[in-house]
């Protein structure tokens, strides 16, 4: 026992272990900052997939006068080509119609979701910013969401969902899906 209170007495006096020792303490905080940097720049770069995803939806579809089913399933693939190398099975997004109506009320003529989504119901209201509520107009409105699963931190936040929506005029005319118009 005297030999070992002799060599911690002689590590008290050598001032040689000081900076190990100064590392012990700083390196837990340093690969904490290190690690959260990483995660807040993949949730950063998740949440700008989906806003990307969103646009994507609501610009393709306002492009055209005419949807088939093959044309909505190209679309609605497109979100999961821009959402990669993220998991899609974590991703919901919903191509919409809005037609407004001379009073200015909007409803939904038509929609289309991804295979784990569900699309809004047609002939169902729907609340748009007052300024987008030009009366006798369509709207197409691209949604999406994303449940994010941290990589180092899911133990201590869980899973966040990510979300995204983006009003779009049709540039060419009222889209028409499978037949049924949007006016």
């Amino acid at each position: 026992m005297l030999r070992i209170l002799a060599r911690l007495s002689r590590c008290k006096r050598d001032r040689r272990c000081v900076s190990a020792v100064e590392f012990a303490f700083i390196a837990p905080v340093m690969i904490g900052l290190y690690l959260g940097c990483v995660e807040i720049s993949d949730g950063v770069a998740a949440d700008r997939k989906v806003s990307l995803v969103v646009d994507t939806l609501a610009n393709l579809a306002s492009e055209v006068t005419t949807l088939s089913t093959g044309d909505m399933t190209n679309i609605l693939n497109a979100s999961s080509a821009i959402i990669s190398p993220y998991s899609t099975a974590n991703l919901t997004a919903t191509v919409s119609c809005i037609s407004i109506d001379k009073n200015g009320a909007a409803t939904v003529a038509w929609s289309q979701a991804t295979a784990n989504g569900v699309p809004r119901a047609t002939g169902s209201s729907i609340v748009i910013p007052a300024a987008l509520a030009n009366p006798s107009s369509q709207l197409l409105l691209g949604e999406a969401s994303y449940v994010y699963k941290p990589i180092v931190g899911y133990t201590i936040t869980g899973s966040v969902t990510l979300s995204d929506k983006m009003y779009m005029a049709p540039r060419i005319s009222a889209a028409t899906y499978n037949g049924t118009a949007c006016s």
